[in-house]
């Protein structure tokens, strides 16, 4: 797309660059793409504060500022909000509310600059759309409407929000955004089905994507595991990521009770979130001494972090089947890992890694299965399944190719992606 006319792009999303995981990973990664291809980036985002739930340093959040990178083709416009240290349902809501309102000022002030092509609202929060519809309204351009997670279905199903008052006002606003967008896009054929029987739209098809170069596989897992301060011969079961509600990471303590008896397997659960400090709190109850928490390991040692596990974990509660998709599993498979994941028959996700044999699928909070499962995967030798997970991140992962054919689509107005699914058209794995 290089020899592509400039063009310019407004991204408004909550979450961006340095946010090291979750959607702010991913649209700082998009952004980054853009302006190496002659688009000019606008962002109107937060603070950093993701998944730590505390703005990070040495940002402060306090009030507005602008930062102007890649030699002025990008400019990032940050914006106040309040961020929960302990995000309930009610203090989320605030959370949004309170990020809308400061984004809002500072769309308005990017009214009076130069007309942008392209406007991004990125969903969670849903809401943001609003935004893009008012800059539209005085400055045209093109909304494209970006779901990484089905954020009213997964408060519903979580029952982190009960009224049912308050879901029928949320899916009429959401209903509305829908209808009045240029273009609704989203990370997986399973939420492209979900949200196909909200709007009549054509929906695109915008996967996720994985650095197959930065991430990739190592063989000195052995050696790698005592930098970690574990012995060679150890299995490591690994989580890494967010600790928060939808993992449902209370049954990682009731399965590593159960597997004392196996002293060779160590679970480490690597990461941040709300919840974090009540596992923590559990885990000493109950006296797991092959139980390890670490934390968020820092960008240039990740790849080498991921590597020194033997059985990657992906976990999903029943009820967040189809609403969200796994942020962490296109790393593992970039990385060669063997992804032990809990999703329910059906699913899209539960599916793709059957049909292409790069994983191992359990149905979710089935804490017996999930023990057996961890006990046979430290047991066996998982080479094939591992190589399977490399070679499809690598033919079908590739950040370059997944940015390179949305661009194109929305450059020359093809038709969305539909149910005939093509090769590429199964990238859903976030």
């Amino acid at each position: 797309m290089s020899g592509s006319t400039k063009k310019s792009v407004l991204i408004i999303g909550i979450n961006f660059s340095p946010e090291l995981t979750g959607i702010g990973k991913y649209t700082g990664e998009m952004v980054d793409w853009l302006t190496e291809n002659d688009f000019n980036c606008n962002v109107v985002t937060a603070f950093p504060y993701y998944p730590y739930w505390k703005t990070q340093k040495p940002y402060k959040n306090i009030f507005y500022t602008r930062e102007t990178l890649k030699n002025g083709r990008l400019n990032i416009y940050r914006c106040p909000m309040f961020v929960p240290q302990n995000p309930t349902g009610l203090k989320r809501l605030i959370h949004e509310a309170s990020f809308f309102l400061s984004a809002l000022i500072m769309v308005t002030y990017l009214l009076f600059k130069p007309k942008k092509d392209y406007i991004f609202c990125i969903a969670p929060p849903f809401h943001l759309g609003f935004l893009g519809l008012i800059y539209r309204f005085f400055k045209g351009g093109k909304i494209i409407y970006h779901i990484q997670d089905l954020q009213i279905e997964a408060a519903r199903d979580l029952q982190i929000i009960k009224s049912d008052v308050a879901f029928k006002t949320l899916f009429s606003m959401e209903a509305n955004i829908m209808k009045r967008v240029n273009h609704v896009s989203t990370i997986s054929t399973g939420m492209l089905k979900k949200i196909a029987k909200k709007t009549e739209k054509d929906i695109l098809f915008f996967p996720n994507w994985v650095d197959t170069t930065t991430y990739c596989p190592l063989y000195d897992s052995a050696e790698l595991k005592i930098l970690w301060g574990f012995h060679k011969s150890d299995k490591i079961v690994l989580y890494s990521g967010s600790i928060g509600e939808k993992q449902g990471l209370e049954g990682i303590l009731t399965v590593a009770k159960k597997l004392e008896t196996s002293p060779f397997i160590k679970f480490v659960i690597c990461g941040t979130g709300p919840y974090k400090e009540k596992l923590i709190a559990k885990a000493k109850e109950q006296k797991l001494n092959n139980v390890h928490f670490l934390p968020l390991q820092e960008p240039q040692q990740f790849n080498n972090f991921l590597n020194m596990a033997d059985v990657h974990l992906v976990l999903q509660k029943k009820s967040a089947s189809d609403l969200v998709m796994p942020s962490k599993l296109t790393t593992i498979l970039a990385v060669g890992g063997l992804a032990l994941i809990t999703a329910e028959p059906g699913t899209n996700l539960f599916e793709i890694v059957n049909d292409n044999m790069m994983g191992v699928v359990i149905p979710s909070e089935n804490l017996g299965l999930l023990e057996t499962a961890i006990l046979s995967c430290c047991s066996r030798d998982n080479l094939t399944v591992k190589l399977n997970g490399r070679n499809y991140a690598e033919n079908h992962l590739n950040k370059n190719s997944i940015l390179s054919r949305v661009f194109s689509k929305l450059e020359n107005k093809p038709p969305a992606v539909n149910d005939d699914r093509s090769p590429l058209e199964i990238l859903e794995l976030k």
